[in-house]
């Protein structure tokens, strides 16, 4: 099976994008921060999928007799202010996280990616006014842009969502226009307009595929800062609302007692630090491997 997927004369389309597939997960394998980031967003997705099945308690229920409890062999995380076990909601509140992250990317990614297409590709005024836009959007800062969409939009975690993917498209779409500009002169993209292809079947068949990569990789780069811009939401109040055990929520709520009761909002707080972290050594793995100019260096 790997002869099959690392022949150096594929046989079909399918072969070629597998062996592809296979080359990149095995110079991932090379990469020891890659694994640690890849393994931490495997436990993310897991805790996320089997939440019933690794939390002890209920992520919501009550329990005031074992308010603010230190961490113990019955409560690994200790409790909130209500009782609530911490760890049941840390792990209930990966569900969030991973939600906010993928929603986040599915809008903002591919937004990006046709605006800086077309615009690269078409130039002239199409790109004067479509980066125009775009700068407005890179001169403000992602948080304090998001909480007045927030504001403007209400509090909500549908909202957040749309909010932040409203202030992480431009990053991409100046990613997708420096590519385009750099390959939109080539001979085979020539040779397709010669075959009579639209404009439209240009960008989507040949140019966007070929920005996918460094899209893919400022994606799993910005997942960080996501996360971080959807706490900071939820710890002004602006995110998920109670009782959804967000992590920005539970610091917020952790803060009052941060002095003599610290595991409260520390606990979430690292899980913050953990999974940010994860994604960022998983981006600087595909970076090595994705981008052309690294591995030239390399």
């Amino acid at each position: 099976m790997i002869d099959w997927l690392l022949d150096d004369s594929p046989a079909s389309r399918l072969q070629a994008n597998l062996g592809r597939a296979w080359r990149v997960f095995a110079a991932l394998l090379r990469n020891l921060l890659a694994v640690v980031g890849g393994y931490i967003i495997l436990v993310l997705i897991v805790m996320a999928i089997f939440a019933p099945l690794i939390a002890p308690y209920s992520p919501i229920g009550q329990d005031l007799a074992n308010r603010l409890m230190p961490p113990s062999a019955a409560h690994w995380m200790g409790t909130d202010e209500l009782g609530r076990d911490i760890y049941s909601r840390v792990v209930y509140g990966a569900r969030i996280t991973l939600m906010i992250v993928t929603m986040v990317a599915v809008i903002a990614a591919p937004i990006g990616l046709i605006v800086g297409a077309v615009s690269g590709y078409f130039g002239g005024w199409t790109d004067r006014v479509l980066m125009g836009v775009t700068d407005i959007f890179l001169s403000m800062p992602k948080l304090i842009l998001a909480l007045a969409f927030v504001a403007a939009l209400g509090p909500g975690i549908e909202n957040a969502i749309i909010a932040i993917a409203i202030t992480a498209w431009p990053a991409y779409a100046r990613i997708a226009r420096a590519e385009t500009i750099t390959f939109r002169d080539a001979e085979f993209i020539a040779a397709v307009r010669l075959q009579g292809a639209s404009s439209a079947r240009v960008i989507l068949r040949h140019v966007l595929p070929l920005c996918a990569s460094s899209t893919i990789i400022r994606v799993t780069l910005d997942m960080a800062g996501i996360i971080l811009t959807a706490a900071g939401l939820g710890f002004l109040g602006l995110g998920a609302q109670p009782p959804l055990p967000e992590w920005g929520a539970m610091i917020s709520r952790g803060r009052n007692f941060i002095l003599d009761q610290w595991w409260v909002a520390t606990m979430p707080g690292f899980a913050i630090i953990l999974v940010s972290l994860g994604f960022c050594f998983l981006g600087d793995g595909l970076r090595d491997v994705l981008d052309p100019k690294q591995g030239d260096k390399q």
